[in-house]
């Protein structure tokens, strides 16, 4: 059994253990240990400064790097669209920044920007599908018969119905005069307003050879809302890729950007589908300046012929190629 003893001799030896330590930290290992901190500090105070110095570097030499960019974008770009009219379809929140910038890389490539649409969420809403799914009846009959020839046929869902309505009513490839829309394009683009499923920012001007599909890079999240018999494919971002889809197969340039891409949004949804891909150009990274300069080229690449999918992620373009007397020469 433990006795007094046995305790009195164990806090002898922990006094004596203190007393050894104080001892030799004031006595012969003082200066060793103060010297070994002193040089640690000095060495962390150098790194320090040596990675604030490169990241000064860094910033200054990406600072050069976008004053180029922007220099030569004009340069790049100018000419690319002359001639082409284009309709830009925002499909999601788009910023006012990216928006802007978008626009003003079309202008510098002597596109004409003809109108400017904004999708209504009720577009790809689940609890509007039934809406959706009347509205595309009604719109099957009215909608121009040379102009969905081998796109829309009787399986055609309202995804694509819809799709089709908004593709004639933006570029109307049968109109009655040059430069005007016909009775059935100014039917559709109603009929569209009035439900409430697309809302004008600019009032189309005249037909579009192009259509700019833009996003703001939303990945439409989940909806607790969504009936759970909802056909996925006429829903979400199914119910957009379908828009991209038909839209290139009536008016034949149709053009996806958004910015750097992540899981389940327009520009990842395209991609990922090899039939759309091969269709459909997307440009991705918009929120900086060589996405936004490579826009209009991959517009023109695609009105040219020559479909692909720009960017920096893996497997990517990074540039369009240059388009010559309405032939691309080749990737840049």
């Amino acid at each position: 059994m433990i006795d007094f003893r046995y305790h009195l001799v164990s806090l002898i030896s922990v006094f004596l253990a203190l007393a050894v330590g104080i001892i030799l930290g004031a006595g012969p290992l003082q200066g060793t240990l103060g010297d070994q901190l002193t040089e640690q500090v000095d060495t962390l105070r150098t790194e320090r400064n040596e990675l604030r110095d490169e990241l000064v570097q860094a910033q200054a030499a990406a600072q050069d790097q976008r004053r180029f960019i922007e220099s030569a974008g004009d340069q790049l770009v100018a000419g690319s669209l002359a001639g082409l009219n284009v309709a830009v379809v925002e499909v999601d929140e788009v910023s006012d920044a990216s928006r802007k910038a978008v626009l003003d890389e079309l202008e510098a490539a002597d596109g004409t920007v003809v109108a400017q649409e904004r999708l209504a969420a009720s577009w790809t809403s689940a609890d509007e599908l039934t809406m959706r799914e009347t509205v595309a009846d009604g719109l099957r009959e009215k909608l121009p018969a040379d102009a969905i020839e081998g796109v829309i046929d009787d399986e055609s869902g309202p995804a694509d119905l819809l799709a089709a309505s908004l593709t004639v009513a933006l570029t109307d490839t049968t109109p009655t005069e040059p430069g005007s829309f016909s009775d059935a394009a100014l039917e559709q683009q109603h009929l569209l307003e009035q439900v409430g499923l697309v809302e004008q920012i600019a009032e189309p001007s005249a037909p579009a050879d192009a259509i700019l599909l833009l996003s703001g890079g939303d990945t439409g999240g989940d909806d607790e809302s969504e009936t759970q018999d909802a056909d996925p494919q006429q829903i979400g971002m199914n119910a957009l890729a379908a828009l991209a889809g038909t839209s290139a197969e009536i008016v034949g340039t149709s053009v996806v950007a958004g910015p750097t891409t992540q899981d389940g949004d327009l520009v990842a949804t395209v991609r990922a589908d090899d039939e759309l891909a091969d269709k459909v150009s997307t440009v991705s990274g918009v929120e900086q300046t060589t996405g936004q300069i490579v826009v209009p080229l991959a517009i023109a690449a695609q009105d040219a012929g020559a479909v692909d999918q720009y960017g920096f992620e893996d497997g990517a373009s990074v540039l369009p190629p240059v388009v010559e007397n309405g032939e691309p020469q080749g990737n840049g």
